[in-house]
């Protein structure tokens, strides 16, 4: 079993996020004031696979609403959970 130290994973954690926060302002600016993200979109924006964005609302700590067959995810909530990664 592999164990890291929290005093190397956490800078990692914080640039990441800081990186992908970054990234979401921009986008911002890009495409306006939109209010709301597929879950293709809002993993390829956060630089993650779908399903982390998934397990992720499943588990409570992301919310998600359902728009005919498709969730979405408010601009806000990804980055009120990804502030929420940032404090681990």
């Amino acid at each position: 079993m592999i164990l890291f130290d929290d005093a190397v994973l956490r800078p990692l954690i914080e640039r990441v996020v800081g990186t992908v926060l970054d990234r979401l302002e921009s986008q911002r600016e890009a495409v306006g004031e939109r209010i709301a993200y597929s879950e293709a979109e809002a993993a390829s924006l956060l630089g993650v696979q779908r399903h982390v964005l998934r397990d992720a609302r499943l588990r409570g700590e992301l919310f998600g609403c359902r728009v005919g067959k498709r969730i979405c995810y408010e601009r806000e909530e990804l980055l009120r959970f990804l502030r929420s990664r940032r404090d681990l």
